[in-house]
């Protein structure tokens, strides 16, 4: 009887895709739930194996089940989904009201990194995710910009940096995969159009990385991109069934990848290399998550 519940309620909490507090809390209602009915069956004439057998029969498949938990307890409040759009919406007004070539940027930068340690270090809240994103930027666009250091120190540079910032975004992706990967691949939404603006602006300035006017000229399309991002977010964090949130992410990248082209003139092998980079950032997540969960990879604690 034992072993029948706890590979039930196993199947249960493998498909819950909620945070850990969570699902103990689910899991234990449960156990104690299905262990009083078990008792009653008992109490009633029927077998140990018969009672367990009416008892999991009663509550139903553990996928569906699993579901029908998921969909009770993981629509954010309209609080969460504001804390999550947040930095997309910063993003936004830096661009849309041409703020970030007159110092902020450094300002909004540092305001998501230190929101993403405070997150990080409290529990892993779902509105973290996005702040997550951005607090990696810093990182990519240190990356990007040793492409410009002389051709022996690029290489050598590259070399050392690459790894470090591989192995730091395996660890983070591991994480938050541990919940559910759909955050994995929140935390990656705006790469596509970063990159895609990034090389829009032609890299033509060799200190900054960026062509100062070309930046300007494409401020408002900048800033729209990451208002459709915001308000993905936000749909992302009230949307009940996971297989909605999917469909949103997956809208969202191909707008706002559409905006970026069109806006930037950007030719088609370009576009088709950020198309496989959208592809990557939203399937990625789930293909790590099916491979740590087929046991070949060990989770990080």
């Amino acid at each position: 009887m034992a072993s029948e519940l706890d590979a039930y309620l196993k199947d249960i909490k493998d498909n819950l895709r909620l945070d850990a507090a969570s699902e103990q809390e689910i899991i234990s209602e449960l156990e104690t739930h299905a262990e009083e009915r078990i008792l009653e069956m008992r109490e009633a004439g029927l077998s140990d194996e018969e009672a367990a057998k009416e008892c999991l029969g009663l509550l139903g498949s553990a996928r569906l089940v699993a579901r029908q938990i998921y969909e009770a307890h993981s629509q954010g409040t309209w609080r969460q989904a504001l804390l999550s759009a947040l930095p997309h919406l910063f993003f936004a007004a830096l661009f849309a009201l041409k703020w970030w070539n007159i110092g902020w940027l450094p300002v909004v930068l540092g305001v998501a990194a230190a929101t993403a340690v405070y997150g990080w270090c409290h529990g892993k809240p779902n509105w973290l995710f996005p702040w997550l994103g951005y607090s990696m930027l810093p990182v990519v666009i240190t990356g990007l910009l040793l492409l410009y250091l002389p051709a022996g120190w690029a290489w050598v540079t590259i070399l050392l940096y690459v790894p470090l910032v591989l192995w730091l975004l395996c660890y983070i992706a591991i994480k938050v995969i541990n919940s559910d990967w759909l955050y994995s691949a929140l935390m990656l939404l705006p790469v596509p159009s970063l990159v895609g603006w990034f090389i829009a602006a032609k890299l033509e300035d060799r200190f900054t990385g960026f062509d100062m006017k070309q930046l300007n000229e494409f401020a408002p399309w900048i800033g729209l991109s990451f208002l459709v991002l915001a308000l993905t977010v936000a749909m992302f964090v009230r949307i009940r069934q996971r297989h909605l949130r999917l469909v949103v992410l997956t809208m969202s990248e191909v707008l706002t990848l559409v905006i970026v082209a069109s806006a930037g003139s950007l030719s088609f092998p370009v576009t088709l290399a950020l198309v496989l980079l959208m592809l990557a950032s939203l399937s990625g997540p789930a293909i790590l998550d099916h491979w740590m969960r087929q046991g070949s990879h060990p989770a990080i604690t």
